[in-house]
């Protein structure tokens, strides 16, 4: 008895994945032998439905976002493999914010200052006060 050929899965396999990149993307493409064989190199570096899944919402979320053209999802862009594991593990980013920076609270010392500015304004204030009250009455 034979073992069965890694052929036949591969095969499946391929014809999953353009069964499901046509499903996600909305297109109907035939499958013709380079496109095969596109499949089959990108299966063969070892990425799996779910990566396809991953890259494709990405590149949806993106492409709605206005940050990537709609090209980014051409068969033949998506399939080839630096760009493919490049936009897996971008997919794959947990982008967060910078912490934020509470701002250091203020010393005594600040309010101090103001208090005594204020209060020698308020005492200048009352002697031009009086000074002009003084000069309003001589005349």
């Amino acid at each position: 008895m034979t073992s069965p050929s890694p052929v036949l899965p591969l095969a499946l396999s391929i014809q999953q994945a353009h069964q499901l990149y046509c499903q996600l993307t909305g297109q109907t493409l035939r499958l013709a032998f380079d496109r095969e064989r596109m499949w089959y190199e990108l299966l063969r570096a070892g990425y799996s439905l779910a990566d396809l899944r991953a890259v494709i919402a990405y590149l949806q979320r993106e492409i709605r976002a206005q940050r990537r053209n709609v090209g980014a999802l051409k068969l033949s862009n998506l399939l080839q493999p630096d760009r493919f594991e490049e936009d897996l593990q971008i997919s794959r980013v947990c982008l967060r914010a910078p912490p934020q920076r509470t701002p250091p609270l203020p010393s005594s010392l600040p309010t101090d200052l103001l208090l005594d500015a204020a209060g020698g304004l308020h005492q200048q204030m009352t002697i031009r006060f009086d000074a002009l009250n003084r000069s309003a009455t001589v005349t």
